[in-house]
């Protein structure tokens, strides 16, 4: 029999895991026309080799084997486009790879995850605010913050730990 303290513990539990999947329904509504140009740019790379694969542990549509671009992914909104066969490889940081730190390799998929809700936060705004901040460098708050959510699986928003 569960007491009073328990009952009320495993109500807040429900409440909060129900607000989680309503703040990630209005998330991927806010950056639907981000996804939709990922969306679409995935379609394009399909007579190239490119395979769509849903993956629930990034919360987007990767497109592997994507064949456009220098290697590695960039994400669009909850769809991410991925030149290789699996996230689930090892990548250097921005601020590693700059000779500003040794960090070890993280995960390219956590990365790209990090990108994915910030995508969700900001929606069709990401794509200004993050060339504004400085695009696919490490001076970027948004690369930085994405490279820590892959290193410590927090703090994917610029400026929170």
């Amino acid at each position: 029999m569960q007491g009073p303290s328990t009952a009320t513990a495993g109500a807040r539990g429900r409440v909060a895991a129900w607000g989680l999947r309503l703040a990630r329904l209005l998330g991927a509504l806010w950056t639907a026309p981000n996804t939709l140009l990922g969306l679409a740019a995935g379609l394009a790379g399909m007579p190239a080799g490119a395979r769509p694969h849903w993956n629930r542990r990034d919360c987007a549509l990767v497109f592997h084997r994507w064949p456009w671009g220098p290697g590695g992914a960039i994400t669009l909104g909850m769809v991410i486009l991925h030149t290789g066969d699996t996230l689930d490889v090892p990548c250097t940081t921005y601020e590693h790879r700059a000779g500003r730190c040794r960090h070890p390799q993280v995960r390219l998929g956590d990365h790209e995850r990090a990108h994915v809700f910030q995508y969700m936060v900001l929606g069709p705004l990401f794509l200004p605010v993050y060339l504004a901040c400085g695009g696919v460098s490490v001076g970027n708050p948004f690369e930085r913050a994405a490279d820590r959510y892959a290193l410590q699986g927090r703090g994917w928003w610029p400026g929170v730990y």
